[in-house]
């Protein structure tokens, strides 16, 4: 078999994000031959790619031109290439390119789209990726919608781009719920808040009159946990998106801490203070019976479950300081897993089952790292000032979390991180922002 310059692109991509990772090679879909090289040093090059303007509305197929491009980029794994270079003028997105004129710009991948009015209120949009040493088509699609989606619209495509080079699921059409903060640093005023992973389409979920913290996304549901101070009075609320409906999880005696989700939706996890100890709860949703997981005299908090709800991850300080422990979804087998300097806290499973995130507080900094579940290869991604609460996209491959900035005028920031550790981008919110959690896939 020839192996295109994209062909060969493509495998870098697919083994950095994996040796990263596990040190072993991904079987792609493409079946591609593999090419080895060293990711520790992270010597991969981000794949050149060619994005023209969707043609037909104009606007909007400059916009989502715009968004498909915005995606990549960010991702750390591609090199959209200035239009400004293009030789070929697209006419007919749907026609074969002049591969020629696009390698000699050293383009190894090319897309072509346009968007086209159906009457009534919807448009259509269609696009075409190509392989430009291989000439060849390696994927089309067209969506349907209204105008207002035109911004999902292109963080669908990106996604389908980023699995046909990559082999492995984007993470681009999915949003991201926090704690907005705004206000004097001695008295904020903390909403949830929702966003696009990307920034864009922010809106509140709630008014701000009460303290609101810790928000988490149901896998299965477009909907949100959280801990808010209602009447002065620690609760665990559920949060319907798209109604804003609201509920009281479980009316507890004393704070309640770190609610998540279960795999399946069906059950809520949480840590429960009595006695001036914290202990780690379930509650199934459905009969809202809640079951002890922990028992001891320490702060058992943060717990996470793996993807498939066999283990949980927690921090506790039983030890003397804050480590992290996993133990059996029936709170059996309790192990430590962390054995480094510092103390560890925010475990957070990663949905590929793979890594534990979590933050670590070391020689008076911060830092956002990962390890496996048996507690070895420990990696730090970043570090500063304040860096906490991460949070995984769908895919595994990219971490969210907020940074604290010193001083008076300063406040907690959101950034993204990918498991290099060398794509770091700061993503832009309106206000000071904390506790990011990264939903699922949208339907």
């Amino acid at each position: 078999m020839t192996v295109t310059p994209l062909q060969t692109s493509i495998n870098r991509i697919c083994a950095m994000v994996t040796m990263i990772m596990v040190a072993t090679f991904m079987q792609t879909t493409l079946a591609l031959a593999k090419v080895e090289i060293d990711v520790t040093k992270g010597n991969v090059e981000p794949l050149p790619i060619a994005i023209p303007l969707f043609l037909g509305e104009s606007q909007l197929g400059r916009d989502i031109a715009g968004v498909v491009e915005a995606d990549l980029r960010r991702s750390g794994l591609f090199a959209p290439i200035d239009r400004a270079a293009f030789i070929e003028n697209i006419s007919d997105s749907n026609a074969q390119p002049n591969f020629p004129s696009w390698t000699a710009i050293k383009a190894q991948a090319l897309v072509t789209g346009r968007v086209v009015s159906e009457g009534g209120g919807r448009f259509r949009t269609e696009f075409r990726l190509w392989d430009t040493y291989g000439s060849e088509e390696m994927e089309a699609q067209q969506y349907s919608t209204d105008p207002n989606n035109w911004r999902r619209v292109a963080h669908i495509i990106a996604d389908s781009i980023y699995k046909a080079l990559t082999g492995e699921s984007g993470y681009f059409d999915t949003r991201i719920v926090y704690v907005a903060e705004t206000g004097p640093k001695n008295k904020r005023i903390k909403r949830l808040a929702i966003m696009d992973q990307d920034g864009f389409n922010n809106r509140f979920l709630t008014d701000g009159r009460d303290l609101v913290l810790t928000p988490r996304f149901s896998p299965s549901r477009q909907e949100v946990t959280y801990m808010s101070f209602a009447g002065d009075r620690p609760r665990v609320y559920l949060l319907q998106i798209e109604t804003g409906q609201r509920e009281v999880v479980g009316n507890f005696p004393n704070m309640t801490f770190s609610p998540r989700f279960s795999p399946d939706g069906q059950r809520v996890i949480m840590s429960l203070q009595q006695d001036g100890n914290a202990n780690i709860y379930t509650m199934d949703l459905r009969s809202r019976n809640t079951t002890r997981l922990t028992g001891t005299t320490a702060i058992d908090t943060s717990p996470s479950y793996s993807p498939d709800g066999r283990r949980i991850v927690f921090e506790s300080d039983r030890g003397g300081r804050q480590q992290l422990y996993v133990m059996g979804a029936d709170g059996g087998n309790q192990q430590r897993i962390s054995f480094g300097t510092g103390s560890y806290s925010t475990p957070v499973w990663s949905p590929r089952g793979d890594l534990i995130a979590f933050t670590k507080r070391s020689g008076g900094q911060f830092l956002i790292g990962v390890m496996r579940p048996d507690g070895k290869q420990e990696r730090i991604l970043t570090e500063g000032y304040h860096n906490e609460g991460p949070t995984w996209a769908p895919n595994g491959r990219t971490l969210m979390f907020f940074r604290e900035t010193p001083g008076g005028n300063g406040g907690p920031k959101l950034y993204s991180i990918d498991l290099t550790g060398r794509n770091e981008q700061p993503i832009s919110t309106k206000a000071f922002a904390s506790d990011p959690a990264w939903s699922p896939l949208l339907d």
